[in-house]
């Protein structure tokens, strides 16, 4: 089945070539994508092909272009737009991509009646890969971390973080305007197309896509299974991620049904008595409730003593080589 397309129309060739390039490295975009940078080859591409998307700067929109069967219009300004004096969706152009990529999934998303994303999982099983222990301070976030930029090289990663207190936007150094609570919020309509409201939340680090966490530890504490199944059936059916990487914190009351989920389940531990001891104890609970299971599909991980050289994203993007991933590599036989 051929994918939809994701059209980019400007003038500026260096622009338009870049674009494309950046769309065709995220591996997660669910789209064909095709750069045109002059208004006669995009009419003549349009006319035997239907394009879903067409994002087109403000300089090469004409009637033409508007007279075409096209499902989403966005518009590419040079100068920043005022909602106010706007008459179709439109997004400022000298800003970062993934910014301009976010902005113009949301207006996909909130136009009604469009075709739905092309379903990339039903050729290729989506995996979901848990990181947990009922330890703390385990270097699990970082693990986590890791392994997703170190899988991300090869292919289509979105990582979770489900713990009551990430610590992202200090992490990161930067707020968000939206996060996984909007999403669970969503999640809980009936009628809420998941898909390209997820589409539009997404963040990157290096290759790395991730949905951030929530701000709130109290909406965490309010997700339901049924929650956590909806969006992760979403993610699974209608994405183009191959592998989904959850780093589940030991708050959740659901724990044992999420990690029922995961194909694989990574966990931290420590050789200390004390740590040994409730490493231990977890396993029992699972012989206790009938999941013993769930510890034959466990990989423990003694991770290596971890200095950060770095902080904010350049420590997150620092785990594709660091020691972490030295170590991850090595015992895991990761390419």
């Amino acid at each position: 089945m051929r994918k939809n397309v994701f059209a980019i129309c400007d003038l500026e060739t260096e622009y338009a070539v870049n674009f494309m390039e950046y769309l065709n490295r995220k591996k997660s975009i669910p789209f064909e994508i095709q750069a045109f940078t002059s208004v006669e080859t995009l009419l003549a591409y349009a006319e035997k092909n239907p394009v879903e998307i067409l994002l087109i700067s403000d300089r090469a929109m004409c009637r033409e272009i508007q007279a075409l069967k096209i499902g989403t219009v966005v518009i590419l300004s040079e100068e920043r737009p005022n909602p106010s004096q706007q008459k179709m969706p439109t997004v400022y152009k000298y800003q970062a991509q993934d910014q301009v990529i976010r902005e113009v999934m949301a207006c996909y998303g909130e136009t009604p009646d469009l075709a739905p994303l092309v379903s990339l999982a039903a050729r290729q099983k989506t995996k979901i890969l848990g990181v947990y222990s009922p330890l703390h301070r385990c270097l699990k976030t970082s693990i986590a971390l890791a392994l997703g930029q170190i899988l991300a090289r090869e292919k289509a990663v979105l990582y979770l973080n489900l713990e009551e207190y990430s610590g992202f936007e200090g992490l990161m150094e930067k707020t968000f305007d939206s996060d996984l609570s909007d999403l669970i919020y969503y999640a809980r309509q009936e009628n809420a197309d998941l898909t390209r409201k997820i589409t539009s939340m997404i963040r990157s680090v290096g290759n790395l896509d991730y949905i951030p966490p929530v701000r709130m530890p109290w909406d965490l504490r309010c997700i339901t299974l049924k929650d956590c199944r909806r969006i992760l059936d979403s993610l699974v059916r209608c994405s183009a991620y191959e592998v989904l990487i959850l780093d589940l914190g030991t708050e959740m009351e659901e724990i044992l049904e999420l990690l029922k989920l995961c194909g694989t389940i990574y966990m931290p531990i420590l050789t200390d008595p004390v740590s040994s001891c409730k490493i231990r104890q977890f396993e029992q609970m699972l012989t206790a409730w009938n999941c013993e299971d769930l510890w034959e599909k466990t990989v423990r991980l003694r991770p290596p003593y971890y200095a950060a050289a770095a902080w904010g994203g350049s420590y997150v993007e620092q785990l594709a080589w660091g020691e972490l991933a030295q170590y991850l590599r090595k015992t895991l036989k990761l390419g």
